[in-house]
């Protein structure tokens, strides 16, 4: 069973509750309490966790543990959160590293490969146009100031954009592969180029959150954000990846 409901179980107390199978899409768990509870083969994804948020595990917080194997497990995710100009365009060089790896290994799977969905989540072809949309967001829109930093290949989140832009700017369908890599690689440029002249001054600089105007953001943490995406969506791309390598 499906349930897209916005159901409002804030406070509530579940006993003996068979959730066997559940899944439990963009929900708030934030708070939740767990006593006594059979979680074997449980598979819990929150990104936003790691940035300072705790899980506590039978009274052990387990998110810097969590943080470290990732950081293991990705070499250059340790430098998402450099401060300064140098740390920047290292921490750019290692994603650009990591990514081209990957989209070699992309390039040697069957054809179609990319468009394929598991378990519902985005493709990889997907999640590399949401990167595309990530980068017209926080470079392009946020510190660039362009208005109208949208391509039509970017990937928005659902059937929204950023306040004050038009969801149907984005295409609908399914686009050639080759029209999405040329798209991605000129986003890539675009934040090598960028990096390769900021400042510390520059990265001092605010910006109105392109999600919420009202709000000012530093230059550095709008690319923070680029770098979090980054990775994150890098992540996502790799796990799905390995199910499809399991399957074949």
């Amino acid at each position: 069973m499906t349930s897209t409901d916005r159901h409002d179980l804030r406070g509530a107390r579940l006993v003996e509750a068979d959730l066997r199978g559940a899944r439990l899409i963009r929900a708030d768990l934030s708070g939740v309490v767990m006593r006594g509870v059979e979680i074997d083969g449980g598979d819990i994804d929150a990104p936003w966790l790691l940035d300072g948020g705790s899980l506590l595990v039978n009274g052990v917080d387990v998110a810097p543990y969590v943080d470290a194997e990732l950081d293991r497990r990705f070499p250059g995710r340790a430098l998402r959160r450099a401060a300064h100009p140098d740390g920047l365009r290292a921490a750019w060089a290692a994603v650009e590293a990591t990514w081209a790896a990957t989209l070699a290994r992309v390039a040697a799977l069957p054809p179609g490969t990319v468009d394929v969905q598991v378990d519902g989540e985005w493709s990889f072809a997907q999640t590399v146009r949401h990167l595309v949309m990530a980068t017209d967001t926080w470079l392009r829109g946020a510190v660039l100031g362009v208005e109208r930093p949208y391509h039509p290949l970017g990937q928005p989140n659902e059937e929204y954009a950023p306040d004050g832009h038009d969801p149907a700017v984005f295409a609908a369908g399914t686009p050639a592969w080759d029209d999405v890599l040329a798209v991605r690689a000129e986003r890539v440029s675009m934040v090598r180029d960028y990096l390769a002249g900021v400042t510390d001054q520059d990265l001092d600089g605010t910006r109105p959150n392109p999600w919420a105007p009202e709000h000012q953001e530093t230059v550095l943490s709008c690319l923070h954000t680029v770098l979090e995406e980054e990775w994150e969506h890098h992540r996502y791309a790799v796990r799905d990846l390995d199910a499809l390598a399991a399957t074949a």
